[in-house]
């Protein structure tokens, strides 16, 4: 029977091919910010790599950035931190100062710039002029300290930055599991600089925490953590070299729930919440403790808790297995997620392609951006930027509201690079009208 496109049928079998055509041949999700500008290039991409990009946007209009440029592995060059800014919207760089300070992390308070890190203790450098010129470094904690450049929040007249203490001296090699997230806190009105202006949360491990952590038999039921077995306080080797630290928390970045609605919501405003990476073996999980204050202003450190009791210490994050960064937008009440993105976490380690760096879990070179309403729950916004291969990472970025649009520091890799861990390049990646994103 031959059907005319008069006929109701055959006018919708035509809806239904137009359709199927368009579906698929539609063009793939596109990065929103794959162009950059080079930052900074290692001089040495095997043997000099590049660490913990941070970036500040100001209200003058000028971005303040800072990144480690490491000697670990060049006897001749002693590690820094260099401080460059820009005044044309990330498209030149000026350096403005070097600091022996390490891990850093750039915050602003009122008019003042500041940058905090790790070198023998906890220390931090003021600037007064945006960025051109700063302090010369003061401790204001003593202690084993780590940290990378996630974010900082404003509330309660204080600032608030997380970071992390080591606190026991068991585990060999990568000692995340005997990290203790730390939760600062200094009022607005306070000169940062010195050591009396700072409250410390207190020591809160990842190995005293969990049952069973030490005896390798962690009771974490249901959830397949850890991936693989770990040997405490070892890494436990397995197929062609790979290894398995004892698990952990690192990297916290710190937020507060904003929902009256939300079931964690603290109506004193006096509940913060440290998201940090989790290292589990596997992916899509963020670690989390609370920070409350009390009455008497002491900070005290626990789990969160669900409506039926329980106690949450991994929650479900798109790419929480790796170094994240947290930003909230006040216009559109959303939280804003930078991650790496994993493809592939189920390939057997020993099938990995040589360009791959260690786990299965570990894959660097996709950059992803989403958003939230509860921390709970990531809508995907876009891919932010993709290396030419899992070698050229694009990874452990930062980022700052600049107008409409989000500015990011991301360390970076090409095909020099040592691996995607040691890269050899800062990037800068701007995300336009990216509240546009949201749907």
């Amino acid at each position: 029977m031959t059907i005319s496109l008069a006929h109701p049928s055959a006018i919708l079998l035509a809806v239904c091919s137009l359709l199927i055509s368009s579906v698929t041949s539609a063009n793939p999700v596109r990065p929103l910010a794959q162009d950059h500008v080079t930052v900074y290039e290692s001089p040495n991409p095997k043997n000099v790599p590049l660490y913990n990009p941070s970036i500040i946007s100001l209200d003058s209009g000028r971005l303040v950035a800072a990144y480690l440029v490491s000697g670990k592995r060049d006897p001749k060059l002693h590690s820094r931190t260099d401080i460059v800014t820009s005044d044309d919207g990330g498209l030149t760089w000026q350096k403005r100062a070097e600091s022996k300070i390490g891990q850093s992390r750039l915050f602003q308070v009122g008019h003042d710039l500041y940058l905090i890190g790790t070198s023998m203790g906890l220390n931090i450098q003021r600037s007064t002029d945006d960025g051109l010129t700063w302090s010369k470094p003061t401790k204001i904690a003593t202690g084993r300290w780590h940290q990378s450049a996630t974010n900082y929040w404003l509330a309660n007249g204080n600032v608030y930055l997380a970071l992390e203490k080591r606190v026991g001296e068991e585990i060999n090699g990568w000692y995340v599991g005997e990290l203790s997230p730390i939760l600062l806190r200094a009022k607005v009105t306070d000169d940062l600089t010195k050591p009396e202006s700072w409250s410390f949360s207190p020591d809160y491990t990842f190995k005293d925490i969990i049952p069973g952590y030490t005896e390798n038999y962690p009771i974490i039921e249901f959830v397949g953590i850890p991936f693989y077995a770990q040997d405490f306080p070892e890494r436990n080797v397995f197929e062609k070299g790979y290894n398995m630290p004892p698990m952990g928390w690192l990297e916290a970045n710190v937020a507060q729930i904003t929902d009256p609605d939300h079931y964690w919501y603290d109506p004193k405003g006096k509940t913060f919440h440290l998201l940090m990476r989790a290292h589990t073996g596997g992916t899509g999980y963020a670690a989390m403790a609370k920070v409350v204050e009390n009455e008497d202003g002491i900070m005290t450190t626990s789990l969160e808790t669900v409506p039926s009791g329980q106690s949450v210490l991994y929650l479900p994050m798109p790419g929480g297995q790796m170094r994240f960064h947290i930003l909230y937008d006040e216009e559109t009440k959303l939280y804003w997620l930078l991650s790496s993105q994993a493809t592939d976490s189920m390939t057997r380690a020993e099938r990995l392609p040589p360009e791959r760096y260690n786990l299965p879990n570990n894959e660097r070179h996709r950059l992803v951006l989403y958003f939230s309403k509860n921390l709970v729950d990531w809508c995907f916004a876009g891919v932010v930027a993709i290396g030419n291969s899992p070698k050229e990472a694009r990874h452990y970025a930062s980022m700052a509201i600049d107008g409409e649009d989000i500015v990011i520091l991301s360390r970076s890799g090409d095909e020099r690079a040592r691996s995607a861990h040691d890269g050899n390049l800062i990037t800068f990646h701007r995300v336009k009208d990216f509240r546009d994103l949201v749907y």
